[in-house]
């Protein structure tokens, strides 16, 4: 009887812990949905407001993480590369302000004017996109391809291989992805490893 009653009781917790573990989030060749989040400047954005893109650089990134401020140079890099030829930075803060308070709304703003952010700096008001996405770090990228049937993800993870030294970069992943869509071309990898700061939820 005893028995019977452990069994169950693991049963129980195995079914419980199995509707509990939350989504995986987009896989590549997966459709982004869209999203309207507040940027810095206290206007929403969407994708869709975005009508000559060809695709989107979206990075899930913050204030406080060590990771993420080694890559901010790099980012607004990208961005001024990339947005004249159709895939702009979208830049997202995940993390709760609650338990970062250097990840605060007023603080993007601020990190944004000190840095001359290029780009949107999105507030993820409530944490209800980083987990749509599947994001775990700051930095995490996601690229977007924009097709008929919706913003196809092309690639998931680091920027490059060596956040602590631009100039030792050997393998500048998110930069490859992108020249290969804009040559009609595969992307290869299509996933790496994101190496930054947990999301604080």
């Amino acid at each position: 009887m005893k028995t019977i009653q452990t069994f169950g009781l693991a049963l129980l917790l195995f079914v419980a812990a199995s509707f509990s573990t939350p989504p995986a989030g987009y896989k590549v060749g997966d459709v982004a949905t869209d999203f309207k989040l507040k940027n810095v400047d206290g206007k929403m954005v969407s994708l869709s407001d975005y009508k000559n893109a060809k695709g989107f650089i979206v990075i899930f990134t913050c204030n406080h993480c060590p990771y993420a401020k080694a890559y901010e140079d790099r980012i607004i890099a990208l961005d001024k590369m990339y947005a004249p030829k159709g895939y702009p930075v979208i830049a997202i803060n995940p993390n709760n302000p609650e338990k970062q308070a250097e990840d605060s709304y007023a603080l993007m703003q601020q990190r944004a004017r000190e840095k001359k952010f290029t780009f949107p700096y999105l507030f993820d008001d409530g944490q209800k996109i980083y987990p749509q996405y599947g994001a775990t770090k700051t930095p995490h990228v996601f690229l977007l391809q924009k097709t008929a049937k919706g913003n196809v993800i092309k690639y998931i993870g680091a920027i490059d291989d060596n956040h602590e030294d631009p100039s030792a970069v050997k393998e500048k992943y998110v930069e490859a992805a992108v020249n290969a869509l804009l040559a009609n071309k595969s992307v290869t990898p299509t996933e790496t490893k994101a190496i930054g700061c947990s999301i604080k939820a």
